[in-house]
């Protein structure tokens, strides 16, 4: 009983996770789109400098919306541990971490630049 109560409540939390994600990367993605059109390089700025200072705060958006997901991917498997699971876990979770680790590094570096 307790432990079917803890799956459900599991299971609901990781459904929030995923609908976190989806909302974090369509928000950044409307943000971008909103920049891109209507913001203007009024400051004499080449039109490249926002296209970067537009994909600098997206790839915020889609580190954010990584760490949600691969907490969803942490909760599923804690209510279901196989080993299958687990290996699914560790692979999805070691291609995000060097996906957030190259969108760090490249942020970082761009804002530097900045």
């Amino acid at each position: 009983m307790l432990e079917e109560l803890f799956a459900r409540g599991a299971t609901a939390a990781a459904l929030v996770m995923d609908a976190l994600v989806v909302l974090l990367l369509v928000f950044g993605a409307i943000e971008a789109l909103a920049i891109l059109l209507f913001r203007r390089t009024g400051d004499g700025a080449p039109v490249s400098h926002l296209r970067r200072q537009v994909w600098l705060d997206f790839a915020v958006w889609i580190v954010l919306a990584l760490e949600f997901a691969l907490a969803a991917d942490i909760i599923r498997t804690a209510i279901a541990p196989s080993w299958e699971a687990i290996g699914q876990l560790a692979a999805i979770a070691a291609i995000r971490t060097v996906l957030n680790w190259f969108l760090m590094r490249d942020i970082e570096g761009q804002a530097k630049e900045d």
